[in-house]
């Protein structure tokens, strides 16, 4: 199943202000930085959070991670990322999703298969918002 959730940018306070969410929601908070991914062109960045994920009680999913010294000023089409994540079978459908947001907009990363393992992309689409793409490498 396709979900779709909110996704937070940050300027270099991401990890606090999720911790701040884990003690609102609950549940079980996860964190990678750029460093652990081999992401820190910029060595600023490198205990940044590449990427967070609340997984809160009651089916609550926010995700979030600090904007990159590379992307520029974290206040550029706004704080928040739209991300549409699913499994292999969903491979199909959001690639069809990634097809037409992007017809309208520009690439930020391609999607192509990332560090983590899954297929991974970012794009802004014709209207300023900010879309990231993940296709799980294997099953839920």
């Amino acid at each position: 199943m396709v979900t779709l959730n909110p996704y937070v940018n940050f300027a270099g306070n991401a990890r606090q202000a999720l911790e701040f969410y884990h003690s609102v929601f609950g549940g079980e908070l996860t964190t990678s930085t750029f460093a652990e991914f081999g992401q820190a062109d910029d060595p600023a960045d490198a205990d940044k959070l590449m990427h967070g994920q609340l997984e809160g009680d009651g089916g609550i999913v926010l995700m979030g991670a600090d904007t990159p010294s590379s992307m520029g000023d974290p206040g550029t089409g706004g704080p928040i990322s739209i991300s549409l994540s699913g499994g292999p079978d969903d491979d199909a459908v959001l690639r069809g999703y990634w097809e037409k947001l992007l017809a309208s907009g520009s690439e930020i990363v391609p999607l192509e298969v990332a560090p983590w393992g899954d297929a991974f992309g970012m794009c802004t689409d014709g209207y300023g918002v900010t879309w990231l793409v993940n296709i799980s490498a294997n099953a839920a």
